[in-house]
Parts: C-alpha cells; sequence; structure tokens
C-alpha cells in the first residue's frame, strides 16, 4: 500500500520560494520512498486559498468547509513535510493558525520534515527555535534533519545534500527502518502503533522495594 505523504506550503507570493522548496523535498522524499521498495501518494495543500476560511475557524471556532477537509488530508497522513516562510524572524501567521485549528492528537506520532524559506541566511535559527517546539507542542516525530533555504541558496548543491538528507530521513520513517543484523523483528510502521499522548519506552519498570531486597545484608 502506497504511503500517504502530505506536503504543506505556507507560501503567499506567486512564484514561492517556500512552494519551490516544498516540492523538492517531496520529490526527494518520493526518491527515497522508491529507492526503499515502496511507493508514496503525495499530496500538497497550499495554506495561501485557506486564509479565510482559517480565519473563520479561529474566530468562529466553526471549521468550514475547506478547513475540515485539510484537517482529514493530515488526519490520513503517514507523514508530512511543512515548510513555512520566515516573518519577523518566526513562522508566518498563516502557517501558525493552520496548526492551531488541528485536533491537538492529529499529529500524535507522525513523521514530520520541517522546512522554511528566508530572504537572509540570519533566520536560519527559526527552524529550532519555534517551528520545532511547535511541532514538539503537538507530539509529532520530527526526522533530525531541517532544511532551511535563504535565497541565495537555491540551485546550490549544499542545499541539495541538506534536503537529500532530511528526505532520507523522513523516507526511512515512512517505510520503516530495516532490521539491524543480529536484532530482527518487524520495524515497519504498518506493524507499530501510533504513540499517544504521555506514553514512554520505559517499558516494565521493576518496584523500588524488590531492588533494596536484592541488595539487603551488602
Amino acid at each position: 500500500m502506497a504511503r500517504r505523504l502530505l506536503v504543506i506550503s505556507a507560501g503567499v507570493s506567486t512564484p514561492s520560494s517556500t512552494r519551490l522548496l516544498a516540492d523538492q523535498t517531496a520529490d526527494a522524499v518520493t526518491a527515497g520512498v522508491t529507492a526503499r521498495g515502496e511507493s508514496v501518494d503525495v499530496r500538497v495543500l497550499e495554506l495561501a486559498p485557506l486564509a479565510a476560511g482559517l480565519a473563520t475557524t479561529v474566530t468562529t471556532g466553526v471549521a468550514t468547509a475547506e478547513v475540515s477537509a485539510a484537517r482529514d488530508e493530515v488526519a490520513a497522513a503517514d507523514g508530512i513535510v511543512a515548510v513555512t516562510p520566515v516573518f519577523t524572524a518566526s513562522y508566518s501567521g498563516l502557517f501558525k493558525m493552520f496548526f492551531d485549528v488541528l485536533d491537538p492528537d492529529a499529529m500524535t506520532g507522525v513523521p514530520v520534515l520541517v522546512a522554511a524559506t528566508a530572504g537572509t541566511p540570519r533566520h536560519s535559527l527559526v527552524l529550532d527555535h519555534a517551528v520545532r517546539p511547535l511541532m514538539s507542542y503537538l507530539r509529532a516525530d520530527t526526522v533530525p534533519t531541517a532544511v532551511f533555504a535563504a535565497t541565495e541558496d537555491f540551485g546550490s548543491s549544499e542545499l541539495g545534500d541538506r534536503v537529500r538528507r532530511a528526505a532520507g530521513e523522513l523516507a526511512q520513517r515512512l517505510v520503516g527502518a530495516s532490521a539491524v543484523a543480529g536484532f530482527g523483528g518487524p520495524t515497519d510502521l504498518e506493524t507499530r502503533p501510533r504513540r499517544s499522548a504521555g506514553a514512554n519506552d520505559l517499558g516494565e519498570v521493576t518496584p523500588f522495594a524488590e531492588l533494596l531486597r536484592g541488595h539487603t545484608g551488602d
């Protein structure tokens, strides 16, 4: 079954460097998934046409039909690429407004690649200082490598390398990493339940009192 990749672009201009980066990243993720023997269904969600509907949803608490459809796209996604332009040293208001209207659990455990565009490299820290905390709040599984592109970066080999690295990390999560030799076991995402809020990987914990009894007389 094809993996479902949702590409969210918050670009507002035409042509849009944000959409350009989103498309480049989606192509790289597709290449990474197909190289692992799987297929991917890519859907692109442009936020600019949703601006009025998002404002209505935020101010009235009632989602428009277009916003409801966008929410459904997020809920159905196996992985997400989220790209925002940088406005006033942070993500755009349109980008934030979209994630404000999502169900709080909509992105729990969902693999996400975050990216941003700006006119100057001075804004490169926006991904770590603003976008990653937002995704952490939503309990998304954000891949380690983020992609920032200043205007001067487009067409450079350095940007291409960052895109491929981040896309490879997302592709691995979409398909499921191959079992490490000697450790085995299923790793495909379809065999791994989505993590719920507050879950952890500690497994069975030995009671403290039992640990103390084991050391009596030492």
